[in-house]
């Protein structure tokens, strides 16, 4: 039959089953055949001819057609799935079923009333469709679905190579079938890679799509702060119920860590021939992160079999959670198998990069966000993994792309999203000290981006795009200045050797941070000023020896520090510095910052392309609950530093009273907001609270020893030049002079529900946009976030 014929046929059984007022019986087949059995559509036919109006109009009107449906729609996928779809004409039926579930469901999701319904079970629906007698271990519609899909993902020459190539392939084949044989890619626990099968991979990707739309339920419901909400879907599906559970976690990892879209490592390859690979991994990655939304801040460790895991996992450590993807990432411990994972994901995320100086040279990728998603994943469930990330300079080649898209992105309300996911993974990093002691690795990629010019180390590039973001970044980025410091501080004590355009922008934001009208605006902006202390007397006290540029960059710039020791704290100066502030409302002045020629072959960040569609995120945590303090000892241990209760109040911020921290922190951070600043005022005794905190005696005592050795060079050699103090201040030393050495402090990131909910958030925001061929989510009631519009 024609495609046009049967998109007509489709199209008429449609049409009828909105107009019968009466419900259609069950077993009237010819009836309901017409939704699949003589029809060939794509996904995108079955949408275009399934109007949201008409699912909606079913779902009021004939309730139990659309029940039907549904019902009889999963029945097929669990035949299909049972019988080992041999011809042809089963194989179109089980896609056009699937296609058919994955345009109806949100359509149930949307409407709590159907919420249920997948989780009832069926009168008359046994496990083997026999009727009445098998009523009381009847499954729920959702699992019957959700083991269904399982199992038609490793379905021998439906999605996977058929190994046994006899013709007595009857159901019990199919059920003793050992889906560790089919692992759809060579990676983790699982050396064999199959001949790559454009038929397979597409039908994996639809039945892909109908899974994801299964766990998108979470869409429909409100954030709410209690983690407990775990989503039933993933839940079952994750749990051993699911026998393919490990296969199929094995076959997503590596289907996208072994993914290589230049195209067999060749040039332009890929302009060549299409790569039909690249939706299927897209897909791989969506259902991966999905089904690892878990929070690890709350979960409780149930145990788990652990016998059948197979050499890939190490068996070692105690039973994890209990979903068992979860469960089997946090136990993958080869280093091999770390290797492979870390390669893919760098490759992929230098992706876009390449791009930029070697245009058209492989396929540009987008999905970078997923990946981040993962990366998180993988470093917070499984600490092995990230200190295996951290073990060698490998962990430049994710820092790198992190920092270009955070550059790129920083102008842009449209990626807050993408802007938070990096800092957090930066953050995470810097906790630990071999974060910062790689950093000193000289910086010699060119990736073209929009930033100063300079020679330096890593560590120079990640400052450098940190000033660029707060600097020239949007307003909405303001929450993130915290964790941007932060991520400075931690790392400080080990950078051997700034350069000095980097030397010159942490000054440079020192004095944007230190005006009167910014410190006296908002009651938390001193932090910022604080942290960037603490990042001084780090490298002062640590690593005086190499850092004579930002040494010099201090001595020069001497007047802010002493602007800060003589903060004035009265009423009359308080409101002058406030008065200024109304007249000037930029944030940050961009004036004295030299910025210097950018990078050759960059573009500036741009903002978003009005009318760009973006989905809401839920608030952060404020610093204070994001990490948690530890002081580094002799040998190199940390020693947590908590409570943080107290921790608060040294930094003092009295005006807080007993508001929930975080809360006050998101209000009182909208700088641009002039009645934020009418409900709080400073007054002198909170000013006094933390003027005298303030950590100033390091740097004061080295501008008593070298400001007048070096005003003393000047003098005699009549000098204006710089190089020759430079030398003077790299043979110098403060050894004896200074204060002694204070202990270093690390913030290190813990996990807590707020960062899960925004994760969840954040994931299925990107997933919902992601998603436009079909739309499969577009203009239905989802509750998790809002679409707006730049």
């Amino acid at each position: 039959m024609g495609s046009a014929d049967s998109k007509l046929n489709f199209r008429k059984a449609v049409i009828q089953l909105t107009t019968k007022t009466q419900p259609v019986e069950a077993n009237d087949n010819a009836f309901w055949d017409q939704f699949w059995a003589d029809t060939a559509t794509s996904v995108q036919d079955v949408f275009a001819l399934v109007p949201a109006a008409e699912i909606r109009a079913v779902r009021e009107e004939s309730p139990s057609n659309l029940a039907t449906l549904c019902y009889k729609a999963v029945e097929k996928l669990v035949q299909g799935a049972e019988g080992g779809c041999h011809s042809e004409k089963e194989k179109q039926v089980i896609l056009n079923c699937s296609r058919l579930l994955t345009r109806v469901l949100p359509y149930i999701f949307e409407d709590p009333d159907w919420r249920g319904f997948f989780w009832s079970t069926v009168p008359g629906a046994g496990r083997g469709g026999q009727g009445e007698e098998e009523d009381e271990n009847a499954r729920p519609l959702a699992e019957s679905l959700l083991l269904a899909i399982a199992d038609l993902l490793f379905c021998p020459d439906f999605t996977v190579q058929n190994h046994r190539r006899n013709d007595v392939d009857s159901a019990e084949d199919v059920r003793s079938l050992d889906s560790c044989e089919y692992i759809w890619e060579a990676g983790v626990g699982f050396a064999h890679s199959p001949q790559p099968n454009y038929i397979h991979d597409m039908n994996r990707m639809e039945l892909l799509k109908l899974l994801l739309t299964c766990f998108s339920e979470a869409m429909y419901l409100p954030p709410s702060p209690e983690s407990g909400n775990t989503n039933p879907w993933v839940q079952f599906f994750c749990s051993t119920e699911n026998r393919h559970a490990l296969p199929l976690f094995t076959s997503l990892l590596n289907t996208v860590c072994a993914y290589d879209p230049v195209g067999y490592g060749i040039p332009y390859n890929h302009l060549l021939f299409s790569d039909y690979r690249e939706p299927l991994v897209e897909e791989a990655a969506q259902v991966l992160i999905v089904t690892l939304d878990h929070d690890s801040a709350t979960s409780t460790s149930p145990t788990v079999d652990g016998t059948t895991t197979g050499t890939a996992m190490d068996d070692a450590d105690p039973p994890g959670p209990e979903n068992l993807f979860v469960n089997y990432l946090s136990r993958i411990h080869r280093e091999e198998d770390f290797q492979f994972i870390l390669k893919g994901i760098a490759r992929l995320l230098s992706n876009p990069l390449l791009q930029t100086y070697l245009p058209n040279s492989t396929k540009k990728i987008q999905f970078y966000q997923e990946l981040l998603v993962l990366f998180w994943k993988l470093c917070d469930f499984n600490k092995k993994f990230l200190f295996f990330v951290l073990k060698s300079s490998d962990v430049l080649d994710i820092l790198v792309p992190i920092l270009y898209f955070l550059n790129d992105a920083r102008a842009d309300q449209s990626r807050v999203g993408l802007m938070h996911i990096g800092v957090f993974i930066l953050l995470l990093l810097s906790g630990e000290r071999n974060f910062g002691v790689r950093l000193n690795k000289p910086y010699s990629v060119r990736v073209p981006m929009d930033i100063p010019v300079f020679t330096g180390t890593h560590a120079d590039l990640l400052i450098v795009v940190f000033h660029k973001i707060i600097t020239s970044g949007h307003q909405r980025l303001q929450p993130l200045f915290d964790c941007l410091l932060t991520i400075v501080v931690n790392v400080s004590p080990y950078l051997k050797s700034l350069s000095m355009v980097t030397a010159n922008k942490l000054l440079h934001l020192l004095e944007a941070f230190s005006t009167t009208w910014f410190l006296f605006s908002v009651s938390q902006n001193h932090h910022l000023v604080f942290f960037l202390l603490e990042v001084f007397n780090n490298i002062i006290q640590y690593q005086f020896d190499g850092n004579s540029n930002l040494v010099y960059a201090i001595i020069r710039k001497r007047g802010v520090f002493h602007q800060l020791a003589n903060l004035p704290t009265d009423p009359p100066s308080i409101h002058k510095a406030l008065q200024r502030r109304r007249r000037t409302p930029e944030a940050l002045s961009r004036a004295g910052s030299q910025e210097g020629t950018s990078m050759e072959g960059s573009r500036p960040a741009a903002p978003a392309e009005p009318g760009t569609l973006k989905t809401s995120l839920v608030a952060t945590p404020g610093i204070d609950k994001l990490t948690e303090k530890s002081q580094v000892s002799e040998d190199g241990t940390l020693r947590s530093l908590e409570p943080e209760s107290q921790q608060n109040s040294a930094e003092g911020s009295p005006s807080e009273g007993n508001q929930e921290p975080s809360q006050t922190w998101r209000e009182q951070r909208r700088l641009s907001n002039a009645s934020a600043s009418g409900q709080w005022s400073p007054t002198s005794d909170w000013i006094l609270s933390w003027k005298s905190k303030l950590p100033l005696q390091t740097i004061m005592r080295l501008l008593q020893v070298l400001v007048p050795q070096v005003e003393k060079i000047c003098i005699d050699k009549g000098l204006t030049d710089e190089s020759e103090i430079l030398r003077f201040l790299q043979h110098g030393t403060l050894v004896g002079l200074l204060p002694v050495p204070h202990p270093i402090l690390i913030r290190k990131y813990q996990a807590n529900s707020g960062t899960a909910m925004w994760f969840r958030t954040y994931m299925w925001g990107v997933i919902y946009l992601r998603n436009v061929d079909p739309p499969i989510w577009y203009d239905t009631d989802v509750k998790l976030f809002e679409i707006q519009r730049v």
